[in-house]
């Protein structure tokens, strides 16, 4: 089995090539569902982030308030790295723990989308590490345009993030996303036809 992680800035098309891959034949974890699923109410890792940021972080039916701890750990990087020791750890584990699963059940390639893959240690979790990657004017572009954020905030949210560069020299392998839908297809179907298709063949 082939396990890829996918990476990649704010505005690169990340998602948009994991859907590719998916239309591909590949099986996908998803970090943000899996966050989701590690604050389950009552469950471990639930536990530990209400006994580091209290009970005010919970709504009546018991789920922890993404907005109100959002409100807290990003306004403090102190708090942020003290959430993040909390959940990319048990993150870590549950996406292990569904690779695994996949692997039993003869999945072949298995595509890991997380926004923070090095910045929450998880290469370690993958066989190789694609980033998608498109000019600045271009995440500018999509951002005001698709998310209705001004360009204050597009600067708050990429500055927010691992430097881009950082991030493209560690990957190994770069998905340019300059060009339309269409051009994003036609480059992830080619890397699927490259550096996919013959590995899983011959396995």
């Amino acid at each position: 089995m082939l396990v890829i992680g996918l990476t990649g800035s704010i505005g690169t098309g990340k998602s948009e090539a994991t859907r590719v891959l998916q239309e591909l034949g590949a099986e996908v974890i998803n970090a943000d569902q899996v966050g989701h699923e590690a604050y389950t109410p009552h469950t471990e890792s639930w536990n530990a982030v209400v006994d580091a940021f209290g009970r005010d972080i919970l709504q009546p039916d018991g789920e922890i308030d993404r907005r109100k701890l959002g409100a807290i750990v990003f306004a403090d990087p102190v708090q942020l790295a003290k959430l993040n020791g909390i959940m990319h750890p048990r993150m870590a584990d549950m996406v292990a723990e569904k690779t695994e699963q996949m692997r039993s059940r003869g999945v072949q390639v298995v595509v890991v989308e997380a926004a923070l893959m090095f910045e929450a240690g998880w290469e370690t979790l993958v066989d190789e590490v694609w980033a998608t990657d498109s000019s600045l004017e271009i995440v500018f572009e999509r951002l005001m345009s698709r998310n209705g954020m001004d360009e204050q905030e597009v600067r708050k949210r990429i500055g927010s993030q691992m430097d881009i560069q950082e991030r493209l020299d560690r990957a190994d392998v770069v998905v340019d996303n300059s060009g339309d839908v269409a051009a994003l297809e036609a480059t992830v179907k080619s890397l699927w036809e490259s550096r996919i298709k013959g590995r899983v063949e011959q396995a």
